[in-house]
């Protein structure tokens, strides 16, 4: 997950889906499920509702102590790491009523534990009861980047079926430089409103140096911003947080559900301490054997089928902008990349109170938003419609702002400093220079005529990262864990279904579970199917059959 790309979480039944991969737009490996502005009937939420609500805006009403009791430290912890599993977490009301913030201290550095912490915000919603508690049910949306209290708050906590929260607390807690967790900072609104307007599909040198000086700029502000913590917001440190959250939760083993990236931070965890495994679900599930370049290739491809099938539907429909009854694919392929050709010469008004106006990337980028979840569709066809046939740029532009969690003030989440910053970390860039993209444009490119350029150029960003990759590509095997459901969606765009085959291959006990359709990640998107396996394996430890496959 490197690049600007990003693969993301996913908010409830069909419509609120998770949020989705991200780096430059584009971005390869935003792990995320789709937008969450793209997921309530059409209407765009405010990008920055998801975060704002997160535990930053605790109250300072009266605060309890955890009341669980604490798991035993397990044989492995070092010694060094006692006093991290052994603190009780202080809860206070979230601002969201009927829900609990605290904190959770984490040592910054793992191989020095007494050099210093990080602060992580965790939040969580009580088990509502009747019925037996099954202890703590960990979630993180993916990215990434995304906030996983966030999450909770606006999906996790109401949206989970009823049973499941019946009997689970449910608990996110932002990643280490992620949302509230001591995030990571880069750019202010102004430079990152430059930085997402940069043209990723340069056709001179000129532009390919404008392009490179953006890379620069951005890595070099997240130098100078968070010196500190660059080089510990790695998934692997992430994983070691959970299982200290795993501790002072009083969970012997950890339960947990991980949306796109957060398939790779579950894995992860699960090659770690295979034996500290309970159930694991890991939806629209990454390969962590692929290098950074493979990765930005498969989601390219991942991205035209998904476009492919969006094709398909619009021309059958009467409102779409790029062909009729009867054209092809390709065709309506074509016309998209005409009409950001023409963007790319003249940008169309937005309305937009600081000037900006829509060109090829932030149109690129609203395309690229919807495509993480079909419920989005209609609105891109309107969107696509108003830009084409009355010059408007400003539906395009909300959804590149969603995609980006940009609010009405210009003010931008920390999903974008966050995405590459864990991405450049965990694997070595893709690219070393503008050469290597230019060479390997003609592969980006048969992968996905639309999008393979601009997805190319956009895999570049880690090349001029402050900070040196400390993760390579590996399989996770995990031997030992209890069985762990990977979940595979055959015409996902940003996590290619075989990305879920190939790590449920890896696990020594993975299970994979199939989802027949479109759209990020599968579980809440309307597939009683999907949704019946999976809440049998968490409230009954019963995972499915081999091989089964769900509509």
């Amino acid at each position: 997950m490197q690049t600007r790309r990003i693969t993301g979480p996913s908010p409830s039944p069909r419509s609120r889906r998770s949020r989705r991969l991200r780096s430059r737009p584009l971005p390869l490996l935003r792990l995320l499920r789709p937008p969450q502005a793209l997921r309530t009937g059409g209407a765009l939420l405010a990008a920055a509702a998801l975060l704002a609500s997160a535990c930053s805006a605790r109250g300072a009403t009266t605060a309890t102590t955890t009341d669980a009791k604490l798991a035993a430290l397990p044989r492995a912890t070092p010694a060094a790491l006692s006093s991290y599993y052994a603190q009780r977490l202080t809860w206070s009301p979230c601002k969201v009523p009927g829900f609990e913030c605290a904190t959770m201290k984490a040592p910054r550095d793992y191989d020095k534990p007494a050099a210093g912490d990080v602060t992580l915000a965790v939040a969580r919603k009580r088990a509502m009861g009747p019925g037996k508690s099954l202890g703590s049910l960990l979630v993180n949306p993916g990215g990434p980047g995304g906030s996983a209290v966030g999450y909770l708050e606006q999906y996790a906590g109401a949206g989970y079926p009823a049973e499941i929260r019946a009997r689970y607390d449910i608990v996110g807690m932002d990643p280490r430089g992620v949302g509230h967790s001591e995030p990571v900072v880069c750019l202010d609104g102004r430079e990152m409103d430059a930085y997402a307007q940069t043209d990723l599909t340069p056709d001179n040198q000129a532009e390919v140096n404008r392009l490179v000086a953006s890379d620069k700029k951005f890595a070099e502000g997240c130098g100078r911003h968070s010196a500190s913590l660059l080089r510990h917001v790695s998934t692997v440190e992430a994983a070691r947080d959970m299982d200290i959250l795993r501790a002072v939760l009083g969970d012997q083993k950890l339960t947990y559900v991980g949306a796109s990236y957060g398939t790779f931070l579950g894995a992860t965890y699960a090659g770690l301490f295979p034996e500290r495994v309970g159930r694991l679900v890991l939806d629209g599930a990454m390969d962590p054997s692929l290098s950074a370049r493979k990765l930005n290739e498969d989601q390219t491809a991942g991205f035209e089928t998904a476009f492919q099938s969006f094709a398909k539907d619009c021309v059958r429909q009467s409102n779409c902008p790029l062909g009729g009854r009867g054209t092809s694919p390709a065709k309506v392929g074509d016309h998209l990349k005409a009409f950001f050709a023409q963007l790319d010469a003249s940008p169309l008004a937005t309305g937009d109170a600081g000037g900006r106006r829509l060109g090829e990337a932030l149109a690129t980028t609203g395309v690229i938003a919807a495509m993480y979840d079909q419920a989005a569709w209609p609105q891109l066809r309107e969107a696509l419609t108003s830009a084409i046939k009355r010059h408007d740029g400003a539906a395009l532009l909300a959804l590149s702002d969603s995609y980006y969690e940009r609010d009405a003030h210009g003010k931008y989440a920390n999903l974008m400093s966050a995405n590459a910053a864990v991405n450049c970390l965990d694997l070595p860039s893709a690219f070393s220079g503008p050469a290597e993209v230019e060479q390997a444009l003609p592969a980006f490119e048969e992968a996905s005529p639309v999008f393979g350029k601009g997805l190319a150029w956009s895999s570049l960003n880690c090349a001029y990262w402050p900070v040196q990759a400390t993760g390579r590509p590996h399989r996770i095997t995990a031997q030992g864990a209890a069985p762990i459901v990977v979940v595979g969606t055959t015409r996902d765009p940003a996590t290619p279904y075989p990305w879920a085959k190939a790590l449920a291959s890896q696990l020594s006990s993975g299970r994979l579970l199939t989802y027949e359709g479109d759209g990020h990640t599968a579980y809440g998107r309307g597939s009683k199917c999907i949704d019946a396996a999976i809440d049998a394996y968490l409230l009954r430890g019963t995972p499915p059959a081999k091989g089964k496959h769900c509509s």
